[in-house]
């Protein structure tokens, strides 16, 4: 298992990231969380957790975190802060 924490920079809505997030989640077998706040949602629980991310309101300088577990844990964690860094949502 892997974790790691983000910032959240971006000023707009959470939709697109919300999509985006389950999307690269659903692309691999390992089990991906996000944590925030003391909740969880499980990123490859796909329509469910688009809803789920969104009711999270996560805001600009929040920090959260996504942990992967699996055999490719490892390739998971790095698509989902490359699709992350790359939508300029997170702190660098």
């Amino acid at each position: 298992m892997i974790e790691k924490q983000f910032e959240i920079i971006t000023t707009t809505g959470f939709a697109r990231p919300a999509t985006l997030l389950v999307s690269v989640a659903c692309m691999f077998t390992s089990k991906i969380v996000l944590e925030y706040q003391g909740k969880s949602v499980d990123l490859k629980n796909s329509p469910k957790s688009i809803m789920d991310v969104m009711s999270l309101e996560i805001r600009p300088g929040a920090e959260f975190n996504i942990r992967a577990e699996g055999i490719d844990e490892n390739q998971a964690l790095q698509s989902v802060e490359d699709h992350l860094s790359k939508m300029k949502l997170i702190k660098e």
